[in-house]
């Protein structure tokens, strides 16, 4: 296709790896997280974030959890270094957060990042070069040799001011571009850097594997975290920490494959924003553990906010199919999904079950704020009976029968595509109101009286086009003796096919609705529903309504 013979792989595999990440299922426990959104985020924006709404952003990863927030490159932007300055002095980083600042391994760079981060209580300084063989040859022009003196002497120079200046610092390296270098190479450069640092238990070192540009298979990746986990020096005092770009679209994979493979920190971005095709989606990756049962140590049970806020900040959008946050992730318009969702919620409902294994719902909405009546089944031209029939007894309490419900159905989607638009609950009952609830044109049964004997006798007071008749019948109950004496009166053929009653609330001012389905002698089925707080008279308006709903259909066929 085009021209694809100009590409070749630019990657290096794992000279020996086992694979034993390959043999795990899932990620057992959650990572060390570092949003990187003030950062990365911030350098991909058209418009970066203002001073005043870094600090608002800052405290908003704080309030979500993230005890580690690289807060930006000092050295190179004012803003980033005033911003760092407010920070520090206006006492806003928590005890228990770590901010974290980049500098590349050039001595006036680092030195400029050390006057920012004088005072700072708890700092990461997060130093770099490139290692990648692109690099080396066409940018710095330099051997390998030369390359890791470049991060010898950067990390001899961080070691060197930490000591003098007032603070508190953690240090971080990254070979960037590491899937672009040979793993040997980059494991020898990394060794290097961790001789001169000497991480201990109390003062670990974070070594940071980036997917500065993503290359290969996430699997390529997995064993090249797992090689350099395996061969690492120091390896009990050092942090092995991923930081993915999406350029080939798999970024959440190359992390949990990363993770599986060894590593314990993750580097990334809320909703994944980043240059070219984004970092990391932290939330995506978070919210996937969560759904294996495992709690990621984030706070996301208000998405709705959390993409209010962000949406705010950075001036970007979060598409409505985004994993977990998209506003259309849980809601289902496909009638067979509506209707397995419905019969799935049911069922919990039924067996008053904790554990969440509803169908087409990988997690519970209400645990992220969605509503399952508002975000989960949504109503238009595709929806289903079960779907619509699971909205109006969430929303009003109606319980229809299954087959009426197959008849509400058809009504409202006949709607939807009239329209062309989805429809809300309020849609869904106004229809179901007009269609089929206490219709009285152009029948209705003002009155009906009862008296026992041998069975039910029952006396009818029926309105039909504004004459009024009276008529009588016999049955097994009172609504057996009414739809006998509207047969036997009017002449009607029809047979009550099914019959349901229910309460709608409690209390002494409680209403009951019934629902009634009748079969015609032309084969035809028609459903009416009657609400009142007495149940038999609302038993009667269902009766009626059914009747009426034949009386249209047969008046609209006439015309």
């Amino acid at each position: 296709m085009m021209h694809a013979d100009k590409y070749k792989p630019g990657y290096f595999p794992a000279p020996r790896c086992e694979m034993r990440w390959a043999k795990k299922d899932h990620i057992e426990k959650p990572p060390i997280w570092c949003s990187v959104d003030l950062r990365d985020g911030n350098q991909s924006l058209i418009v970066p974030m203002s001073l005043e709404e870094k600090l608002d952003f800052f405290r908003f990863l704080v309030k979500l959890g993230f005890k580690e927030i690289e807060v930006g490159f000092p050295a190179a932007s004012e803003t980033e270094y005033e911003f760092l300055r407010a920070l520090i002095e206006q006492h806003l980083i928590p005890d228990d957060v770590t901010v974290q600042v980049l500098t590349q391994c050039r001595d006036h760079i680092i030195r400029r990042t050390f006057d920012a981060l004088k005072g700072a209580p708890s700092a990461v300084v997060h130093f770099y070069n490139s290692t990648s063989v692109a690099q080396r040859e066409q940018v710095f022009k330099k051997s390998k040799e030369e390359i890791r003196k470049i991060a010898t002497d950067g990390a001899a120079l961080v070691k060197q001011l930490a000591a003098e200046y007032e603070g508190n610092f953690r240090f971080e390296y990254s070979p960037e571009s590491f899937t672009g270098t040979e793993p040997e190479y980059a494991l020898e450069v990394c060794n290097a850097v961790l001789d001169i640092l000497e991480p201990t238990a109390e003062k670990p070192v974070i070594i940071n594997l980036p997917v500065t540009v993503a290359m290969s298979m996430s699997h390529v990746y997995a064993n090249q975290i797992e090689y350099m986990s395996d061969n690492l020096k120091y390896r009990e005092h050092v942090i092995l920490s991923l930081h993915p770009h999406n350029d080939r679209g798999c970024g959440v994979a190359d992390t949990e494959l990363g993770l599986l493979a060894g590593a314990d920190r993750v580097e990334g971005t809320l909703f994944g924003n980043g240059e070219r095709t984004g970092n990391v989606d932290i939330v995506t990756v978070a919210m996937n553990m969560y759904s294996h049962g495992v709690d990621p140590g984030l706070d996301f049970s208000d998405m709705p906010a959390i993409v209010a806020e962000y949406e705010k900040v950075t001036r970007m959008h979060v598409y409505e199919r985004a994993p977990y946050a998209g506003a259309l992730v849980f809601a289902a318009f496909s009638g067979s999904h509506q209707d397995a969702i419905a019969k799935g919620m049911k069922w919990r409902e039924e067996k008053n079950l904790y554990e969440w294994t509803v169908p087409y719902l990988p997690i519970d909405p209400h645990d992220v704020g969605r509503e399952y009546e508002t975000d989960v089944i949504r109503i238009n031209s595709q929806s289903g009976k079960g779907g619509i029939g699971y909205i109006l007894e969430q929303n009003y309490g109606y319980d229809l029968p299954p087959k009426m419900r197959e008849a509400l159905g058809y009504a409202v989607k006949d709607v939807s595509d009239h329209l062309h638009k989805e429809l809300n609950p309020k849609d869904v009952y106004g229809i179901f109101e007009s269609e089929f609830l206490n219709k009285e044109t152009p029948f209705a049964i003002p009155e009906a009286h009862y008296i026992q004997k041998d069975g039910i006798y029952a006396m009818v007071t029926v309105t039909e086009n504004d004459i009024t008749m009276e008529y009588t019948g016999k049955g097994n109950g009172r609504l057996d003796a009414v739809s006998n004496a509207i047969k036997k009166g009017s002449g009607r053929d029809f047979s009550v096919l099914t019959y349901k009653e229910h309460a709608l609330e409690t209390g002494s001012t409680s209403h009951a609705v019934a629902y009634v389905g009748l079969t015609w002698a032309d084969g035809e089925t028609t459903w009416g529903a009657g609400q009142h707080t007495d149940i038999m008279v609302a038993s009667v308006k269902a009766l009626a309504s059914a009747i009426n709903n034949h009386e249209w259909r047969r008046q609209s066929e006439l015309f």
